[in-house]
């Protein structure tokens, strides 16, 4: 197994929580737009990740992997709530409906926030696999002088 494959495992961390994180940004972004129509009013979005383990690529292709190597993350997709939009009465607003009622985004800023911060400790978690492993290899490269 080569030690370089740590820093596969760790970009592809870094790659998913900046997906994660540009998608928390677009949700704040989105969390006081109003509709007149349910269809059509932003719904808050979260990318769905999944562990791709080169394991199960060894198993089809023996010769290609190396069947003790690394995992790493790919984003899947990006799913859109179901949660309703929330209705409020608001006859004066252009975008009411014929009953006066807009519909604001299903976006939780609360739950956003929390997952920003998350999503950013992950990332610096990542970076500091990075920083260790370089270090680890540097002090193993002196060891030969």
């Amino acid at each position: 197994m080569s030690s370089f494959k740590i820093f596969d495992t760790a970009g592809s961390g870094l790659s998913a929580e900046s997906v994660r994180l540009n998608t928390v940004a677009s949700n704040l972004a989105n969390a006081d737009t109003v509709s007149g129509d349910p269809k059509t009013i932003y719904r808050a979005r979260h990318p769905v990740f999944r562990a791709v383990q080169q394991q199960l690529q060894a198993a089809l292709d023996p010769g290609g992997v190396d069947a003790a190597s690394n995992s790493t993350v790919q984003v899947a997709g990006i799913v859109e709530s179901q949660a309703p939009a929330q209705t409020r009465y608001d006859p004066g607003n252009p975008l009411a409906d014929s009953n006066g009622n807009v519909y604001a985004s299903n976006v939780n800023v609360i739950e956003e926030m929390t997952d920003m911060i998350s999503a950013s400790r992950a990332y610096q978690d990542n970076v500091e696999v990075m920083n260790t492993s370089k270090s680890l290899m540097l002090a193993t490269l002196k060891l030969g002088q």
